[in-house]
């Protein structure tokens, strides 16, 4: 598999919601250019081309990562806090897209540096309308800081 021009890393460990999720990206007309990863750590290894990445060329970043908050191996909050906190990628956005709508989680997301924080709509209604706005904004009409 070629992961080149990959514009969208989705990390999500559930499978049911990421079944949805990709489906409401295709609808959109966002998923020709994403690539999902199951944890934290595969989320990591693709930033930073190890493991199976590491044919993955380094100076090709994401334009958006989706992160789930709660994974295993590593938590979307750990993957959320090295991006942030290395220069390379703190500029790539990090939108939380997760069930927790816990107000610790939200704030700490956000002190963290996460760009917006989006909790998954029950019903699927909504949830394809909020991947769509996501998608549209992000990819579209923000505008990248390199």
């Amino acid at each position: 598999m070629t992961y080149e021009n990959i514009e969208i890393l989705f990390a999500e460990d559930s499978k049911d919601d990421a079944i949805l999720t990709i489906r409401a990206l295709t609808k959109s007309g966002f998923s020709n250019k994403l690539h999902h990863v199951k944890d934290g750590a595969e989320a990591l290894d693709f930033i930073y081309c190890r493991g199976v990445y590491t044919g993955r060329n380094p100076k090709e970043y994401p334009k958006l990562i989706l992160l789930d908050l709660k994974m295993p191996k590593v938590s979307g909050i750990e993957v959320l806090e090295k991006l942030k906190s290395d220069p390379l990628f703190r500029s790539v956005p990090v939108v939380m897209l997760t069930s927790s709508n816990e107000g610790p989680d939200i704030e700490q997301c956000f002190a963290l540096g996460a760009n917006s924080y989006i909790v998954k709509p029950v019903d699927s209604d909504n949830f394809f309308q909020a991947i769509k706005d996501i998608g549209i904004y992000w990819m579209i009409l923000s505008q990248p800081a390199h």
